[in-house]
């Protein structure tokens, strides 16, 4: 694991902080023990890499939101979520000087979801999605419009969206692709829809040069994805289709993405194995194993998924 952080120095001095904790522990099974300490150190690599985090005493809720949402965007299941949260709460009790109190789950600024991948159909349809762009654009959230349309049309992931700044959109309406940094520091090329086109001129607009397109002066990133993810649970009911139980989650916009461009990338002669790969690299995993969890619902249709 090691070897993929970024800030190994602060890595390790977490780590360090942790043993110190975990020596002393005498609460829980051997497994459990084990498992929670794992859990941690994989905490203690984010907080390092995200935030250059030092002490595990400023440890906060700020950092506990934004790493909920890193594992819900790599798919995680909410189950291992609620585990991880729990080791982390439990070796943050054991702090003898923290400097914040970390909120339960109930009190969390973000919903944790059952999410049952293999199982559930995360897609949104087209008329799910165009009725939220209809909505949005509407209540004059062109922000909230176009972030729908970077994860549609081009796969982006939540934080990726909230990362795009004017000289980013600038330079994505030159090449007519929107080149992204993704999990890992994984550099990435994906061609835009006209749509996308229209957004980001749109907020260029109104956007002070220099600045990020989502994300207003002053206002924590991860409160301005809680807010978007709050948006769409409250208009949700407002846009599914009759009969749908799908969850219109932000990151069923990414599962919606990966189903229609393999359904495009198939159609234009490419193999099942082709067309999984390719669509792997665009989502910035490149491994099929974990495109298959976004092309599950094409085993409800009858189509195989590579």
């Amino acid at each position: 694991m090691a070897q993929n952080i970024k800030n190994t120095g602060v890595y390790n001095a977490l780590v360090a902080q942790l043993d110190r904790l975990a020596r002393h522990n005498r609460q829980g099974s051997y497994r459990t023990k084990e498992r929670y300490y794992e859990a941690f150190k994989r905490f203690c690599r984010f907080l390092a890499d995200e935030y250059h985090l030092q002490k595990l005493t400023n440890i906060s809720s700020k950092h506990l939101v934004a790493y909920i949402i890193k594992l819900q965007d790599e798919g995680k299941a909410a189950s291992t979520i609620k585990t991880d949260l729990a080791a982390i709460r439990f070796f943050h009790d054991k702090l003898s000087n923290a400097n914040y109190w970390l909120p339960n789950n109930n009190d969390l600024d973000i919903k944790l979801e059952r999410r049952r991948f293999g199982g559930t159909d995360r897609t949104w349809s087209v008329s799910e999605f165009n009725r939220f762009l209809a909505i949005s654009m509407a209540e004059n959230r062109e922000d909230y419009t176009a972030i729908a349309c970077l994860s549609y049309y081009a796969g982006l992931r939540i934080h990726e969206c909230f990362r795009i700044d004017t000289a980013t959109a600038e330079a994505t309406l030159r090449n007519g692709a929107i080149m992204i940094k993704g999990k890992g520091g994984k550099i990435r090329t994906v061609p835009i829809h006209e749509s996308i086109r229209i957004e980001f001129r749109k907020l260029l607009e109104t956007t002070p040069r220099g600045h990020k397109l989502f994300v207003s002066d002053g206002v924590p990133t991860d409160r301005a994805i809680a807010n978007l993810q709050a948006y769409i649970a409250s208009v949700r009911d407002r846009i599914r289709d009759e009969g749908s139980v799908s969850p219109l989650t932000h990151h069923g916009l990414r599962h919606s993405f990966a189903v229609n461009k393999y359904r495009e990338l198939t159609a234009g002669g490419m193999t099942q194995l082709e067309a999984s790969l390719e669509v792997s690299r665009l989502l910035g995993h490149e491994r099929v194993d974990v495109t298959r969890i976004y092309l599950a619902s094409l085993k409800k249709d009858g189509e195989p998924n590579g």
